[in-house]
């Protein structure tokens, strides 16, 4: 009758060890959130990172879309745990976020990467092989625009030019549209939005194509800037200050300057930064070389892979790249599960 007592402790105990056991595996199963980047280099990386963390480290990832805002402020909830490419600093969100720890930008992923305003160079200096005259031979700089807007005129509103802009929900598309008011262009271009980064990249790249003039916002890492010969307009130095009204869209006198310099990294949530060191301690190791990136967005872009297959074809190319960011044995996963 003694062993009784001591039967059950030990079945109870069990019980426990179980139910413990139980939830620690559907804690596990629990995936980890990345943002849905609905743009080539955010969403390549995206991949790259995913495919880390299923093979190298055995946790289930999804994606889930959203604005980039969006997505920051889901981040700060932890409603998110990961977002692959984060321009840190340039919303006030973000900022906000990152000032109450609620969000971490882990490391610099992109060397020399940069935003702007571009034309194709023929504009400026003409194509004699396409049969294209220069039509702004003395563009330089975002001041010169106003002498040119019959050049980049939109088709839609004769008498004005056209700026592609960044589609709406991007932090990018307010700084575009402060930015279109401080250099007193307002009046002079239609800030055309994008639907979708996709859309921006299509029109670009089509009037490139057809020898066209064209005015658009972009950025690098991206395939159109492997593509095409862009010139990057002119304009005042980076001056906090100014950024500041640019980054805020209710602000009725923005100042003009140049964007934020660029930081690419990876923004994770505080639970995030608390729960998974070992991802954490490779994320802020990952740098993708931007002239290996272009590329590789740009063999996405013209053979129109997926982003999952991109980043599959990315790793098998580059193993020298990301096995750098790995313990060995977590680099063979990686390469097992290729």
């Amino acid at each position: 009758m003694k062993k009784i007592p001591a039967l059950l402790a030990a079945l109870l105990l069990t019980a426990g060890l179980a139910s413990t056991d139980s939830a620690a595996c559907a804690e596990q199963r629990t995936p980890i959130h990345f943002g849905a980047i609905n743009w080539e280099s955010g969403a390549l990386t995206t991949e790259i990172l995913r495919l880390i963390a299923e093979h190298g480290y055995g946790y289930p990832t999804d994606t889930l879309p959203g604005s980039t805002v969006s997505m920051e402020v889901a981040l700060a909830r932890n409603d998110l745990q990961v977002v692959a490419e984060e321009w840190a600093g340039r919303s006030p969100a973000w900022v906000k976020a990152e000032q109450a720890g609620q969000v971490f930008a882990l490391g610099d992923t992109v060397k020399n990467a940069e935003e702007g305003w571009w034309v194709p160079a023929y504009v400026i200096k003409g194509d004699p092989a396409r049969g294209l005259a220069p039509l702004a031979p003395d563009l330089r700089s975002v001041d010169d625009l106003k002498r040119y807007p019959q050049v980049f005129s939109d088709p839609e509103t004769p008498g004005k030019g056209r700026f592609l802009n960044s589609p709406s929900g991007w932090t990018s598309e307010t700084v575009n549209s402060q930015k279109l008011k401080a250099y007193g262009l307002d009046g002079l271009y239609n800030n055309f939005r994008s639907g979708t980064g996709a859309a921006l990249d299509a029109e670009a790249d089509s009037a490139i194509r057809r020898g066209k003039p064209v005015l658009f916002y972009y950025w690098s890492p991206t395939p159109l800037m492997g593509r095409h010969d862009l010139v990057r307009l002119q304009e005042p130095p980076f001056d906090p200050a100014a950024w500041a009204t640019l980054t805020d869209p209710n602000n009725p006198h923005p100042r003009g300057s140049q964007s934020l310099p660029a930081k690419l990294s990876i923004g994770v949530s505080k639970a995030f930064h608390d729960n998974y060191p070992e991802l954490v301690a490779v994320f802020e190791k990952v740098d993708l070389p931007i002239n290996r990136l272009n590329k590789a967005l740009a063999e996405m872009s013209e053979k129109r892979l997926a982003p999952d297959k991109a980043a599959q074809a990315f790793m098998r190319n580059n193993p020298d790249v990301w096995k750098a960011w790995l313990p060995a044995e977590v680099a063979a996963k990686v390469e097992k599960g290729l």
